[in-house]
């Protein structure tokens, strides 16, 4: 690729960014239905023609954010096993966790899906990624037999939205490395012959 080539890929790409982000900070204020291309090319401080040179309608736009977080989403949830042949969680460092980096990048995105149930399809397509990946990628992903793989990847799905949803609605409160060093606290905290004293709480107004 020539130099020139990069240049211009460099401008479409920077071009492709202003128009996303302007549609996620006018989503902010607006329902999708509301916003007009023209809305969109102001904030972004760009012309209509700038516009349609990428795309035909903001609905394309719009399905482009979304493959974007998908797509990082991916990655990001495959870090901790992409050059392993054997994934061991007990091995399994905080550090190599980068779920929680990828909702940190799209910060806004993740409010806006969260907070004010905006976009339910991003919302769905998210939690479906999280259910397939590893049951796609891990041979063996159920070591218990009488586990059903399809309900534990469920599990595992809504559990890290769960943090996800926690950490959002505090306004990103911890950081990700926090969240990352707390999942894996998690996961590797399996306690199975717990034994748990009843709150004060509970037996004071808990019954009746």
């Amino acid at each position: 690729m020539t130099n020139q080539n990069m240049g211009i890929d460099r401008r479409i790409r920077k071009t492709k960014k202003t128009l996303k982000a302007s549609l996620i900070s006018l989503m902010q204020r607006k329902d999708f239905r509301e916003i007009s291309i023209t809305d969109i090319v102001e904030l972004a401080d760009l012309n209509r023609g700038t516009f349609y040179k990428h795309y035909q309608y903001k609905e394309e736009l719009l399905e482009e954010v979304m493959e974007d977080v998908i797509a990082d989403l991916i990655i990001s949830y495959r870090e901790p096993y992409k050059h392993v042949d054997v994934f061991t969680i007990n091995e399994l460092t905080a550090s190599v966790i980068k779920i929680f980096e990828h909702v940190a990048n799209f910060a806004d995105i993740y409010t806006l899906v969260l907070k004010s149930n905006a976009l339910p399809t991003l919302h769905d397509r998210i939690c479906e990624e999280l259910k397939k990946l590893p049951l796609e990628d891990l041979e063996d992903y159920r070591p218990n037999p009488k586990i059903n793989k399809e309900l534990a990847s469920s599990y595992q799905a809504y559990a890290i939205l769960g943090m996800i949803i926690e950490w959002v609605h505090t306004g990103f409160e911890y950081s990700a490395d926090y969240m990352a060093e707390q999942l894996l606290e998690i996961i590797t905290n399996k306690p199975v012959d717990a034994v748990y004293k009843i709150s004060n709480t509970f037996k004071e107004g808990g019954q009746e």
